[in-house]
């Protein structure tokens, strides 16, 4: 099944030029309807379920449904994104609500050591075949050079 956008929850992303889904869906699937000012999925049958859409929506007014392996048939799924988390709401057809809390596993822009401690890459030697890290890691090996 399809995502579908919640009305009553939608604000379109408060009037941004693009909406977050919009921004997130990886086949250009939701758009935003400029009259109501709410998004949609334009064509619900090529939607892959990939959940984007659903975890990265502020208002969690996009809902799909889980997957039969962690959640049986008529239940709904509901993400919550914190800042160093997500939290998925089953609730099950019985009225029973589990909830499921997964950390996110990313780090701030710019706060990885882009070389982690190799020296800085020599642009002299662009035209050589080995990667900047294999002069220390081949422990004075040779690599093979193709003959011309």
């Amino acid at each position: 099944m399809p995502s579908f956008v919640i009305v009553e929850k939608c604000d379109g992303c408060q009037s941004a030029p693009r909406t977050a889904c919009q921004y997130i869906c990886p086949n250009d699937l939701m758009v935003l309807d400029r009259e109501k000012m709410k998004a949609y999925n334009q064509e619900p049958e090529m939607c892959w379920e990939c959940y984007s859409c659903v975890k990265i929506c502020p208002q969690q007014a996009i809902e799909v449904r889980g997957y039969v392996d962690f959640v049986p048939l008529g239940a709904t799924v509901f993400p919550m994104r914190g800042t160093d988390s997500i939290m998925w709401t089953v609730k099950f057809r019985n009225g029973l609500i589990k909830r499921f809390k997964f950390p996110i596993r990313t780090t701030p822009e710019g706060s990885i050591d882009v070389y982690a401690g190799f020296p800085p890459a020599d642009r002299s030697k662009i035209g050589d075949n080995t990667l900047f890290s294999e002069p220390d890691t081949l422990d004075g090996l040779e690599l093979a050079t193709p003959k011309k």
